[in-house]
């Protein structure tokens, strides 16, 4: 029962508010996405992401360390979700991506905020990133075959990874009331991702629920199964091993909708893999942090 509900607390936040946008959205109510995700991506979480990092207190050890095991656990990830697309001969473009990338920003964010607390935000944030500028390159080359190295440097959640990341390791601190103003802007970007999330998720239109349901669970337990190795291989420590394994289990995330959108991708299915997978996520993720916490 106190496991329960200590995940209850921590999950409970998070559907609560996306179900607040997503019943916004049904209700009728204007709810403008674009500007909202351009809002957050460009500065709430940028500076969500720089304050994290400039205050976590992470040795250059463990830094590395849980680097290290994403990078391997995305490689990982990478092979078997390639070998799963060859296999059931499916569209390469269409789902190759969504596989691999989960919605560690959304999602993966608060939850480890919510369960580990500062230190496991500080851990979330670095997978995160590694996340985010293997999507904006490879993930963008896989949708679009267009994929840019030097477009990714331009991404401000980018900047203030790398900018975090130094404040971090030369042990600096901007003065008090830059550092209130950055908190204050970043604390904007949790509740709107996953307000957010919700609106995303009650417009999509899914095609072949079905085969969708299938693949969500293979791709969790493929994510789940691939942190776990990276994890036990480079010997984390209990709360970055937890953060690796929820990071890589969230379900698949909007901005792969929206890539395909873009770049012409068979985005119907796209759609069904982010609504059908979100929805199993209300129940494996409660299930993974039982396990985690």
């Amino acid at each position: 029962m106190n496991i329960f509900l200590t995940v209850l607390e921590v999950v409970a936040p998070v559907f609560i508010l996306a179900a607040i946008g997503f019943t916004w959205v049904k209700l009728g109510f204007d709810y403008r996405i674009e500007f909202v995700t351009r809002l957050a991506m460009t500065l709430s979480v940028p500076c969500l992401i720089f304050a994290a990092l400039m205050k976590t207190q992470i040795a250059p050890d463990a830094l590395t360390a849980v680097s290290l095991a994403a990078i391997s656990a995305y490689g990982l990830v990478t092979i078997c979700c390639y070998l799963l697309v060859k296999l059931g001969r499916m569209d390469l473009r269409a789902y190759l991506a969504p596989l691999i990338f989960g919605n560690t920003g959304n999602l993966g964010l608060p939850l480890a905020l919510f369960a580990f607390g500062d230190e496991g935000l500080g851990y979330a944030v670095v997978i995160f990133a590694i996340m985010a500028i293997y999507s904006f390159t490879i993930g963008v080359w896989l949708v679009s075959g267009g994929g840019s190295l030097i477009k990714v440097f331009k991404e401000p959640l980018v900047a203030a990874t790398l900018l975090g990341a130094l404040f971090m390791v030369m042990d600096w601190e901007t003065p008090n009331f830059v550092t209130n103003s950055i908190d204050l802007i970043g604390q904007m970007a949790i509740p709107m991702m996953l307000i957010t999330l919700g609106v995303a998720v009650a417009r999509l239109k899914p095609r072949g629920v079905g085969r969708a349901i299938v693949i969500s669970i293979l791709k969790a337990c493929i994510c789940i199964a691939a942190a776990t190795l990276a994890g036990v291989w480079f010997e984390l420590s209990a709360i970055p091993f937890a953060v690796l394994i929820l990071q890589l289990s969230t379900p698949v995330a909007v901005t792969s909708y929206l890539l395909a959108v873009k770049y012409e991708a068979d985005s119907e299915v796209v759609a069904g893999l982010v609504v059908v997978s979100t929805l199993l996520s209300v129940g494996y993720i409660p299930l993974t942090l039982a396990f985690l916490i």
